[in-house]
């Protein structure tokens, strides 16, 4: 569809992008300005968008800063940086549908796709990646797969960020449970996990495990999933682009009941907060810590503090880790031959400075650095790495993928079976309430 036709969504979003018209009139250099009010730009300078903050805010600037140095100066690019979650994708629709939408922007693997199914990206040829050198065997296979749509290439992963295990040394080590060689023990299969959680348990006094589930929606989900997932056969939870939820409701209820029983023995937390359930793990209040592995730089800041990262453990049949992954997508807009080479030469420049990011946690999607000497003896970065070759994304769907309303809705329910609030029956009875209108929902893209 030609980015200048008339539909329904985009007389909708010029109706919101009239009415901000009068406010960003005196913002309209601006790539925010310029993406609602249709003004021009700098044709010369690349336009980027990205919601990157804290740590990974810090290393993409080193990043932008590097392609910068080879393309010009700081003229060259034009990077802007937004609220992370929904409010970031409303913009980048939106913009799209002004017309004036950034040449390169960020987008979170399971959020491109219901961005694609709406028309607000363009597709990637394998002619697009050999302009710049690269080419689809230079990705990690199973990020490169889950970003293929409709048999089309929509998205560049910049890199897997997979769920995993953090573990305090010392706790671990009095509780016998790292070997000769200074790593952690092989936890794999259940019976041995719960062996040492309850090793754990008697180190602490109490807690073995935590991870966060009050104000905390994401982390419920992510860890349910991925148990649910180790399950063999395990169905999507929600499938026909989030219209239908096939969960296997047996599989719910063993995962949450599990959950459940490490809550009732004393070993998992009842209820804790994001930074109270890194904390304890940090104060040595326990030994394992379950979350995404961004945040070994809050760890890495913590002073005397010896920790460990591995992938979570097999404890059913199949290794599974939840994941997504940060992407490189080209918002749909009219370009000239030369400016597509330079919105994929940038994305290039990124990618070649991907031991940079993968300095903040997160594995790299691009083969070159993954295979690389550096990366392989970057610790403890190289001891998860493996888990990106069975990452489990979130089921596609127009309100689902990271920060999304299925993940708030469905982790929401994950959380109180964790605090014992709910049984895992009444937990997915809620669920299906609580989901049935957005499963009835044609998507509004």
């Amino acid at each position: 569809m030609p980015a200048n036709s008339f539909t329904r969504r985009s007389f909708l979003g010029g109706g919101l992008a009239g009415a901000a018209t009068l406010a960003l009139a005196g913002c309209a250099s601006s790539p925010i300005g310029a993406g609602l009010v249709g003004s021009k730009l700098n044709p010369q300078q690349l336009i980027f968008w990205n919601l990157f903050g804290g740590g990974d805010g810090s290393r993409m600037q080193t990043m932008e800063a590097g392609y910068e140095n080879t393309h010009g100066g700081a003229g060259s690019l034009q990077a802007t940086v937004f609220a992370w979650g929904n409010p970031y994708y409303s913009k980048v629709t939106l913009a799209t549908v002004g017309n004036q939408p950034p040449d390169v922007a960020i987008a979170h693997l399971t959020r491109a796709k219901p961005l694609y199914d709406g028309n607000i990206l363009e597709p990637i040829t394998e002619a697009d990646l050999a302009s710049v050198g690269l080419a689809s065997s230079d990705f990690n296979a199973k990020s490169w797969a889950a970003q293929k749509t409709d048999g089309k290439n929509i998205a560049i992963p910049l890199d897997t960020h997979p769920l995993v295990m953090f573990f305090n040394e010392a706790v671990c080590k009095k509780a016998g449970l790292i070997g000769s060689d200074g790593k952690l023990k092989n936890l794999d299969g259940m019976d041995n996990f719960e062996a040492a959680l309850a090793a754990i348990s008697k180190v602490t006094g109490g807690t073995a495990i935590t991870y966060g589930n009050v104000s905390e929606t994401a982390t419920p989900w992510r860890v349910f999933t991925t148990l649910y997932h180790q399950i063999k056969g395990s169905t999507p939870f929600i499938s026909n682009n989030g219209s239908k939820l096939t969960v296997n409701e047996d599989d719910f209820i063993e995962v949450t009941n599990r959950i459940q029983s490490w809550v009732k023995k004393g070993w998992l937390n009842k209820g804790l907060d994001y930074a109270g359930a890194e904390s304890a793990m940090f104060a040595g209040k326990s030994g394992f810590y379950l979350e995404g592995e961004w945040e070994i730089t809050v760890a890495q800041s913590v002073k005397g503090l010896k920790f460990g990262m591995v992938p979570i453990p097999t404890l059913f049949d199949v290794p599974a880790a939840q994941a997504d992954s940060h992407t490189f997508v080209l918002p749909r807009k009219n370009r000239t031959p030369e400016q597509r080479k330079q919105a994929l030469g940038f994305i290039k420049s990124m990618l070649d400075q991907s031991q940079t990011w993968a300095m903040g946690g997160h594995v790299p999607a691009y083969l070159p650095t993954l295979e690389s000497a550096a990366y392989k003896a970057l610790e403890p970065q190289a001891d998860y790495a493996g888990a990106a070759a069975y990452a489990v994304y979130d089921d596609p769907a127009w309100y689902g993928g990271s920060g999304s309303t299925f993940e708030n809705t469905v982790g929401a329910q994950l959380g109180l079976v964790q605090q014992l609030a709910v049984t895992p029956q009444g937990a997915l009875s809620a669920i299906k309430d609580q989901l049935k209108v957005y499963l009835n929902t044609p998507s509004p893209l």
